[in-house]
């Protein structure tokens, strides 16, 4: 169990009824996020309150017209899965900066510059972001909010979402480490082999890792290699 004097609240508005538990913020999360399964680790005692500040707890009534259910563990995961957790600053702006991360990195390797079909660089991606006040939502996820971000930043800096299916040839010799290549950076449509052992291979990829695949082949292969884009979406 978690200290009463370090827990914070989390609360669950429900059928016109208010419910709260205390809980650790972190194991709270990681709860919420399915990363464990035991709320011993995330509650601080296992009351089900109406408002924690004046002591009050819910009646065993609402939470079993409420819940249908009167055992605490189970109404405590329903409060902190469906509910709000009542985050401290330093938790919010931890969360928002990672949210940020992973959405930049997320523009960076779906999204190019039209102008120029090339991957747009992270530092602008976050220098646009801050110049422009980008809000970034610390209970939703990148995929959740990343489409009006974009839709935000455009104004500022022209950006495109774009997929790309690129033909590959690769040489006999290079040909297993290189499948396994393809597979972790993109959607390996078609695979063939070919007279001389070569490998040719179709594969559906976000345009801005294009150059990650690039690269990677270019370091494996010494530059043996051949790439051709058959189709932009």
């Amino acid at each position: 169990m978690v200290r009463i004097d370090k827990a914070i609240i989390a609360r669950l508005k429900k059928e016109g009824e208010v419910f709260e538990v205390l809980v650790d913020c972190d194991k709270a999360l990681e709860f919420r996020a399915g990363k464990i399964d035991s709320l011993d680790e995330v509650l601080a005692t296992r009351e089900i309150y109406k408002d924690v500040k004046q002591g009050e707890h819910a009646s065993e009534n609402d939470i079993k017209k409420v819940f249908l259910t009167e055992n605490p563990l189970e109404v405590a995961a329903t409060i902190i899965k469906e509910g709000e957790i009542q985050l401290t600053t330093e938790h919010k702006n931890n969360l928002r900066e990672e949210k940020k991360k992973q959405i930049v990195q997320m523009i960076h390797r779906n999204a190019i510059d039209p102008k120029t079909g090339n991957p747009i660089p992270i530092e602008t991606l976050e220098m646009v972001m801050e110049e422009m006040k980008i809000r970034i939502d610390e209970f939703k996820t990148p995929e959740a909010q990343i489409d009006g971000i974009i839709t935000n930043m455009r104004p500022k800096i022209p950006i495109k979402l774009e997929t790309r299916e690129i033909e590959i040839v690769i040489p006999s010799k290079f040909t297993g480490p290189a499948i396994g290549i393809l597979k972790r950076l993109g959607k390996l449509l078609k695979q063939d082999w070919l007279d001389d052992g070569s490998l040719k291979a179709l594969l559906e990829i976000p345009a801005g890792i294009q150059e990650e695949i690039e690269l990677e082949l270019n370091k494996m292969t010494k530059g043996d290699f051949q790439l051709k884009i058959l189709n932009k979406n």
